[in-house]
């Protein structure tokens, strides 16, 4: 199983929707919170599951959808580690520079 580490980058912008979740979603105050949990299990047993997509700094990296909050975690494994890049909301229209 991988370890997972957040990026400085990504840490923010989760911190960033995790807030605006919780003020705006009233009804589901948690739910990014758990899918992003529940998101980073599935990619520590099973990493290639994310679709590829291009990087230019990264190399191989992918993106998994959160279908029930829309946003996508931008991730790329290395040696031993999940490396969270960036955490993209689906209604954006450019993706983020990973």
């Amino acid at each position: 199983m991988l370890r997972v580490r957040v990026t400085a980058r990504a840490a923010g912008e989760i911190e960033r929707a995790v807030i605006w979740w919780m003020d705006n979603r009233p009804s589901a105050p948690d739910a990014l919170q758990d899918d992003l949990a529940a998101a980073f299990n599935l990619l520590t047993r099973q990493p290639g599951i994310g679709t590829k997509v291009a990087s230019e700094r990264v190399g191989t990296t992918r993106r998994l959808h959160l279908g029930r909050v829309r946003y996508f975690i931008y991730y790329a494994v290395r040696r031993d580690e999940l490396v969270v890049l960036s955490l993209w909301h689906s209604s954006r229209k450019a993706a983020p520079r990973v």
